[in-house]
């Protein structure tokens, strides 16, 4: 079954997007909680002026998006929590916390946006991506440290 997306779902698409998803998933989740429309032909030639309308504004959000990855360059996410004497961290670091790193500098980006490759429960440097738009990606450090 084919739907199109009307807002961004992780893992599965972005707005506007046509994608293929199993049957029950289409009928029983996603068009009943509005997060699709049936992808027949009226709706695509309707989707397909929509996206033509807005695409200036993908441009201008797109541009921001890069000057924001600009911005932040080469930023280090200092995360200092408590540790065991193994270097062993209490829990985890959270997107959260690098999102209030993030925020503290001056960069508003929800945790939503904040991908970890792995979930750092040592002490040490890690690496997380931050999704900034659809196709502006944005690499930063971590460094998990022990608090003093």
């Amino acid at each position: 079954m084919e739907v199109i997306l009307k807002q961004d779902i992780s893992g599965l698409g972005y707005k506007n997007d046509i994608v293929k998803v199993k049957p029950g998933y289409g009928r029983n989740y996603l068009i009943p909680n509005g997060y699709a429309l049936v992808a027949n032909e009226s709706n695509r030639r309707q989707v397909m002026e929509n996206v033509r309308q807005m695409a200036h504004k993908a441009a201008k959000l797109k541009q921001d998006a890069e000057a924001l990855a600009a911005r932040i360059g080469d930023f280090v996410a200092e995360i200092k929590t408590k540790t065991g004497e193994s270097g062993k961290i209490f829990g985890a670091v959270t997107a959260l916390q690098i999102s209030e790193a993030l925020k503290a500098k001056g960069f508003d980006i929800d945790r939503k946006k904040v991908i970890l490759k792995d979930t750092p429960k040592q002490v040490g440097t890690y690496s997380a991506v931050l999704d900034l738009h659809k196709e502006v990606k944005h690499e930063i450090k971590v460094v998990v440290s022990p608090e003093s």
